[in-house]
């Protein structure tokens, strides 16, 4: 895959390198987004907690992982 853009690039030279990795870049975040959405919305807590803290968004799987056990305690 990344060896097919690179000759292509080379003709093209800056604005077929540019558009590869920004094209890349816009499609790898969605996913990472939707995926978090499905346990936070099956907990409803963690979904008010996790809209205030959008950038801390790896650190919310992890939490919401271990609130289910401990619920209250982190989710508050």
């Amino acid at each position: 895959g990344v060896s097919c853009p690179q000759p292509i690039a080379e003709s093209y030279n800056e604005p077929c390198v540019q558009q590869c990795p920004d094209s890349r870049a816009l499609i790898l975040p969605p996913p990472v987004v939707v995926t978090i959405p499905g346990p936070v919305l099956s907990s409803f807590p963690q979904e008010s907690i996790v809209g205030s803290s959008g950038p801390a968004l790896p650190g919310r799987p992890f939490s919401s992982r271990s609130s289910q056990g401990y619920g209250g305690s982190f989710g508050l």
